[in-house]
């Protein structure tokens, strides 16, 4: 039995989404002073802290440390009977992002911002409709701001039922790792869950259609993946063709084409669905309030204020197009806060916006691919420093994988590119983003001392080898 909508209080902002981008927008509007509500259906933080970002990452940190128990016997350390359960590690990760979740509960309430749990979509003139248990209300607002997220994209050959095809959910709530797994996808969420299960003793195949895994990445960040990968034990075939999947109560049989053309078919335990999200912008209202999409995947078309065609209608992260990132949701979300509050005039830089795949070895990158850069015809001297000549790297153990690799325009000497691979490189790749966004030139990166001994160090050197003289290797 539903209820007659009951008009509520007013408010100068409401937030329909409280993912990334709509919690740090209602946060930011609440601080410029702006009575705002956010409206959310689930838990505050949205895919990302719940069921994406956050969860994943502390599964992937217990899978580093199996990787690394597995050779600890070089640091005097002898296991005897070692075993691996993946069950506490995934209870592990719903208590990390069940901790942060309550986080935003906490930064709302601290910053005055009111949560409205139901699901909200637009009416038009000003209007969100929320519906909860059949009951529905209405808020009303000078300015909304749309933040519905995305979610996991299905294919006719590949239709996710959460049961033996998996998306990205999907496998971040299994108790156990399964005798073998296919990955359909070698985007960042396919590789880390690949890492994730081989980590915790599944055998694991990648099958991706482009030509190389991380095709987003550059060329030589994609071979070392693949090659890491593959000597663990993974089975890797890009450039290959999904034909057909076939669920059944016992497992899986998928049917695909390889590089080289031979058909070929794996029964497998299950199959993860990683090929892609689809913006959640099909019940939001988006006709009655006159917002337009755009004509390619649905998205809500934006400009640089993250304005839509409606007036008082604004849009950020996953749902106003890609790339579909938690951090690009972020600053989407505070600019749009800003120029709703008349307090800033910047935008997003969209062509400084990091990458970043945590598996082992890490990625990533800011920036232009060297084969970007030389189709845009820029002229570039490109510079690689392998971590075997890092001090701190080969310290840690073993023979450290990877680079740092650095484009130069050699007219200002800017970065035009940086991209790393190894040790805690999502970590360093903020000071190329930093130096990118202060236009510094790589003479500045390595005149900026850098602690010995550290992998920091490495960020120097790259920089130091895009002029042709890296100083350790």
């Amino acid at each position: 039995m539903t209820s007659n909508p009951k008009q509520e209080q007013n408010f100068d902002v409401v937030v329909v989404g409280g993912g990334p981008g709509g919690y740090v927008a209602a946060i930011r509007a609440a601080q410029l002073g702006l009575r705002t509500a956010c409206v959310e259906a689930d838990k505050l933080g949205g895919v990302c802290l719940n069921v994406g970002c956050i969860p994943t990452k502390a599964l992937l940190s217990s899978a580093l440390l199996v990787n690394e128990l597995a050779h600890a016997q070089g640091h005097g350390i002898v296991l005897e009977g070692f075993t691996t359960d993946l069950g506490p590690a995934q209870v592990r990760s719903r208590k990390v992002a069940a901790r942060l979740s309550k986080g935003v509960a906490f930064l709302f309430k601290k910053n005055g911002v009111t949560h409205v749990n139901g699901y909200g979509r637009l009416l038009g003139g000003g209007a969100v409709e929320v519906e909860k248990d059949g009951a529905k209300t209405v808020l009303a607002a000078r300015d909304i701001v749309l933040a519905t997220g995305s979610r996991p994209r299905s294919l006719p050959f590949l239709q996710i039922d959460e049961k033996r095809i998996w998306s990205s959910t999907g496998a971040l709530f299994q108790k156990e790792a399964p005798a073998s797994l296919v990955v359909v996808g070698a985007g960042a969420v396919g590789m880390e869950f690949a890492d994730i299960y081989n980590a915790y003793g599944a055998k694991v195949t990648v099958v991706e259609a482009l030509d190389r895994v991380l095709p987003v990445e550059d060329a030589d960040s994609s071979k070392v993946v693949a090659a890491s990968f593959k000597r663990r034990g993974i089975d890797v075939f890009a450039g290959a063709r999904v034909e057909e999947t076939t669920a059944r109560d016992d497992g899986v049989s998928i049917s695909f084409t390889d590089a080289k053309g031979k058909a070929r078919k794996l029964d497998v335990d299950y199959v993860l669905s990683a090929v892609g999200r689809i913006p959640n912008t099909e019940d939001v209202g988006l006709e009655a309030a006159g917002v337009k999409a755009t004509e390619s995947g649905g998205f809500v078309a934006v400009d640089e204020a993250m304005r839509t065609s409606a007036p008082g209608v604004w849009a950020v992260g996953d749902c106003a197009g890609p790339p579909l990132l938690a951090h690009k949701g972020m600053h989407e979300g505070v600019v749009a806060a800003e120029h709703i509050a008349g307090a800033g005039h910047h935008t997003v830089d969209y062509g400084n916006v990091p990458n970043c795949t945590y598996c082992n070895p890490e990625v990533a990158s800011v920036g232009l691919t060297e084969q970007q850069a030389r189709d845009q015809g820029l002229d570039i001297e490109v510079g690689q420093f392998p971590w075997v000549g890092n001090g701190r790297a080969l310290a840690a153990g073993g023979t450290p994988e990877g680079f740092v690799k650095v484009i130069r325009d050699k007219r200002y000497s800017e970065v035009v590119g940086a991209h790393v691979v190894g040790p805690h490189a999502t970590e360093l790749i903020g000071e190329f983003v930093v130096a990118r966004h202060l236009e510094s030139t790589v003479e500045e990166i390595d005149r900026a001392m850098h602690p010995h001994p550290t992998l920091s160090e490495a960020v120097a050197e790259g920089a130091l080898a895009a002029l042709g003289r890296a100083l350790h290797a």
